[in-house]
């Protein structure tokens, strides 16, 4: 980062002070869920949330991030069916990524998915992967797919992950899962690339019955693009 006398550069502090700022707003930033309902379209949503009431209490109770609260429970209950898959629309630690990245890349999943029966689209407030579990579990899925801004960095303040469990319920553990995560414009998966995986990795646990550490992740390799050197 190089260095002026004993401290950092101007320029490389102002960067760092920055990437700081850019983190804690991700972290604090409120989903607009309705918003973000209405880019699913013509997909059916709900809205959904935990048993969390406000952001700080979020980032303070985990415990509460995986449990839905009862109006959330009773609008899913009424929507109960038998789908093969539930996304389901979660804010995370980084509402930016799911506002920005949610709804192309389902729109991007589907053509890889016809044939199978998709359940409403969850979006869901306050939450926490385990989340999914419960509301696959309401929807009768048999594999929900948990889209959630991940844990903002310093190079990274909006990079979404994607949790696939099947025969979600409450208290899976975190080994039944299958994860893609660094979905972002900065350098990570792309869209097409990050869809293209999940896509086989739906396929496959729907075939086998299966996800986490006995589901390996084998689709066709996709080169990542490499930044230019100059």
């Amino acid at each position: 980062m190089g260095r002026s006398g004993d401290a950092l550069p101007t320029r490389a502090l102002l960067d760092f002070q920055l990437a700081h700022a850019r983190a804690r707003d991700a972290v604090h930033g409120a989903l607009d869920a309705p918003a973000l309902a209405q880019a699913f379209a013509p997909l059916p949503t709900v809205l959904a949330q935990s048993q969390v009431g406000d952001r700080s209490i979020y980032l303070r109770r985990p415990d509460l991030g995986r449990r839905l609260d009862a109006p959330s429970r009773l609008k899913l209950e009424a929507l109960a069916g038998a789908p093969d898959v539930v996304f389901v629309v979660a804010d995370g630690l980084s509402a930016a990524a799911v506002q920005a990245q949610a709804a192309p890349l389902i729109a991007a999943c589907l053509p890889g998915l016809q044939g199978l029966t998709i359940g409403p689209v969850a979006v869901a407030t306050f939450a926490r992967v385990a989340l999914g579990d419960e509301i696959g579990a309401l929807l009768g899925a048999k594999i929900c797919a948990v889209l959630i801004g991940e844990r903002p960095g310093l190079s990274v303040a909006d990079s979404l992950g994607v949790y696939l469990t099947h025969d979600p319920r409450p208290n899976r553990r975190d080994s039944e899962r299958n994860c893609i995560s660094n979905i972002h414009r900065n350098g990570g998966l792309s869209i097409e690339q990050a869809a293209a995986k999940l896509v086989w990795l739906l396929r496959e646990a729907l075939r086998r019955g299966r996800t986490g550490v006995e589901l390996k992740e084998e689709s066709p390799h996709i080169a990542l693009a490499r930044p230019a050197i100059g």
